[in-house]
């Protein structure tokens, strides 16, 4: 194999892949920041980093998200370790930790919870920022609550606990200030299933039933026993989804029903207060 230096062998990536797409490839196998490969582009790689770049540069052309080559994903201010396990964190999911974050006051001790968590980004998102709070997390699948328990440990989060089990199964007679959850929301049908990265994606924690609503009204419908009064239920859901969110959300008596655009201008979070 020819040698190539830093900026030949990105340049022939980029024949096949997105340029950000190579230079991340490149980053995680040099061990190096983009500062790195903008200060070295001569520096000729040895022939094990070539080829463990051009590997993963063939799994990224036949489809394998970056996360997944990578092993890591960052959100919000943190970066987590991803893998086949749990879905990957996107940006638009970084409204549901704003919106959680202006109803918790800094200082304010409360107890949080996040369902269906994955990596544990949001779990572990808002814990680190709100130290003072008590977060459980749950997920049905013990592959995802490993993977989010290791990204608690490497990031040293102490206020938080995680649970095995569907939904609120495993927390009978527990209440809570605040439910935040990012849950399966796609259609069975949808055909983006079958596009991009979301086809090396758990399915579990991508599709709900026919009309991606299933998950969703289970939440919403067992809520009202794992509140507190005047607490708060904040979901994530489908680009079409927010009305019938609201709906779901009046037909169980929450107040101030309410849904928040993300920055592509998508209702993306509908939430709601519970007062009894």
């Amino acid at each position: 194999m020819q040698p190539l230096t830093i900026s030949q062998a990105l340049a022939t990536a980029c024949r096949d892949i997105d340029r950000i797409d190579a230079r991340l490839l490149l980053q995680h196998v040099l061990n190096a920041g983009h500062t790195f490969l903008l200060t070295y582009p001569d520096r000729i790689l040895t022939a094990q980093q070539l080829e463990a770049f051009l590997h993963l540069v063939q799994r990224r052309i036949d489809g394998a998200p970056v996360a997944y080559l990578t092993g890591e994903r960052d959100f919000y201010d943190l970066t987590f370790k991803v893998n086949e396990a749990v879905l990957i964190p996107r940006p638009e999911t970084e409204l549901l930790i704003e919106l959680a974050l202006q109803l918790i006051p800094s200082g304010r001790s409360c107890r949080i919870l996040d369902l269906g968590t994955g990596s544990g980004a949001i779990a572990i998102t808002l814990a680190k920022h709100r130290p003072q709070c008590e977060v459980t997390a749950v997920d049905l699948s013990p592959a995802a609550i490993a993977v989010a328990q290791w990204n608690a440990r490497n990031l040293q989060t102490h206020n938080l606990n995680f649970v095995t089990g569907s939904w609120f199964d495993e927390l009978s007679g527990e209440e809570f200030d605040l439910i935040v959850s990012n849950p399966p929301y796609v259609a069975d049908t949808d055909p983006h299933l079958q596009q991009g990265d979301l086809r090396f994606e758990p399915p579990m924690a991508l599709s709900a039933g026919d009309n991606g609503l299933s998950c969703i009204h289970c939440i919403i419908d067992k809520t009202p026993d794992h509140l507190v009064s005047s607490g708060w239920l904040l979901l994530e859901h489908g680009y079409d989804q927010a009305a019938a969110c609201r709906q779901l959300l009046q037909e169980k008596d929450f107040s101030n029903i309410c849904s928040h655009p993300d920055l592509a201008g998508i209702m993306r979070v509908s939430g709601g207060q519970l007062n009894f």
